[in-house]
């Protein structure tokens, strides 16, 4: 019997690139209102212009960067009214999430998901803020997946990496980590209990804004970071 083979798919510089430099605006490394500049990142990656340009294009369609004629590139800025409504339709798709997790969830995710919430616990009791960071940005990314909706997961990772650069602020904030366990804990036991409602629900309080979270939020958000017209 004649075996058919499949094409090995290489990712292209330009990929690669983008991948990169959206990790890099995603973890904070380039922060928003940073320059990026084709013949330094044509340098510091070893290519040509061109995958270059292809990248930045890639990362300005998904909202990541702004590009102006005769000034180049920058990552991406946002009045706080703005990143205000963003955090409110990511606590809607986050909400849809896990009530489609609750719902949809095999066995292996919901392993998945105790998997990582036990590592939060641990990172937390060890006082390691990134490695909470990164912790805490798989848990969401496993219930997206869990969801079981490659459409409802494409769109909600799509707008958490644009709120990514702004939510490390708030994730810093001294007691947050603590109240994000607790939170975690309400949504990941109401996915196990196949609870659609109340992990929707559990979810929207998590990622929402409101009261003290909302005013310590504006106020550890550095102004020159943020589009102020």
């Amino acid at each position: 019997m004649k075996i058919k083979t499949v094409p090995v798919v290489t990712e292209t510089r330009a990929e690669s690139l983008r991948r990169s430099l959206e990790q890099q605006i995603v973890r904070g490394e380039l922060r928003p209102g940073d320059r990026l500049d084709e013949v330094e990142l044509a340098e510091r990656f070893n290519v040509s212009r061109t995958p270059v340009r292809e990248a930045l294009h890639a990362l300005a369609a998904a909202g990541l960067i702004e590009m102006r004629s005769r000034q180049g590139a920058t990552v991406s800025t946002v009045s706080i009214s703005m990143l205000l409504e963003m955090f409110q339709i990511m606590a809607e798709l986050e909400g849809l999430c896990a009530s489609f997790a609750a719902r949809r969830a095999n066995a292996a995710q919901r392993r998945n998901l105790q998997a990582i919430h036990e590592r939060l616990v641990r990172v937390i009791q060890d006082d390691e803020p990134e490695a909470f960071y990164e912790v805490n940005r798989e848990f969401h990314e496993a219930i997206y997946d869990a969801s079981n909706s490659e459409f409802i997961a494409e769109q909600t990772l799509a707008l958490r990496n644009r709120v990514s650069p702004y939510r490390r602020y708030v994730t810093f904030l001294p007691g947050r980590m603590t109240a994000t366990l607790d939170e975690h804990e309400r949504v990941l036991n109401a996915i196990l209990a196949a609870d659609s409602a109340g992990a929707q629900a559990a979810m929207r309080d998590h990622v929402t804004l409101l009261g003290d979270n909302l005013t310590d939020f504006i106020a550890a958000i550095p102004p020159s970071v943020l589009k102020t017209a």
